[in-house]
């Protein structure tokens, strides 16, 4: 749904000339707490911030993470609008923090978008852990797991999505998705 980004560490390098070497302990471990929502970005942040020489705070630097990464996949969002108007539901399963899942939801319209959204920080678990897709498929309700198709861009997502026994197909393109989808419609 997003077009492809860069990864943050690497902005921040080219942009504000961080130290990856001092970034990367913050992305592997901490931040990775956040997403599995077993720890708060806001409260965490701070110290790394300062010892990266961010001296505008928090919230300066999550506008300037996730303005960056406000680029919608138009031609996907009109191709989930079109399964909608069939009557395909549509959700959408992410592994997020909780901050960036709200900016998703209210400012690029993703509460919108989607039937319903699922994110890792609220779930307590990440893909690919089997917990996660357990969780959403628990409150889905009366869908059945053979009428389940998830889509990931990450091949050990499918694999882990493949393993709780639904069918999972990995996102390379918009056409390569176009044409697979193809072959799961009337």
């Amino acid at each position: 749904m997003i077009t492809h980004q860069e990864p943050l560490s690497v902005g921040l390098v080219r942009d504000y000339g961080f130290s990856m070497e001092k970034m990367l302990p913050f992305f592997t471990g901490p931040l990775q707490e956040c997403v599995a929502g077993r720890a708060d970005l806001k409260e965490i942040f701070p110290p790394y911030l300062d010892a990266w020489g961010w001296s505008k705070g928090v919230d300066a630097m999550l506008e300037y993470w996730f303005a960056r990464d406000h680029k919608i996949d138009t031609e996907m969002v009109s191709y989930i609008e079109d399964l909608k108007k069939k009557g395909v539901k549509c959700f959408l399963a992410t592994n997020q923090e909780k901050n960036r899942y709200a900016y998703m939801l209210d400012k690029m319209g993703f509460n919108k978008i989607f039937d319903q959204t699922y994110c890792s920080a609220h779930l307590g678990h990440k893909k690919p852990n089997r917990e996660f897709y357990q969780k959403i498929f628990k409150d889905l309700g009366n869908i059945k797991k053979e009428e389940i198709l998830f889509w990931d861009d990450k091949a050990e997502n499918v694999k882990g999505a493949e393993e709780f026994g639904i069918h999972a197909e990995l996102y390379t393109s918009f056409e390569d998705f176009k044409e697979k989808m193809s072959k799961y419609l009337p």
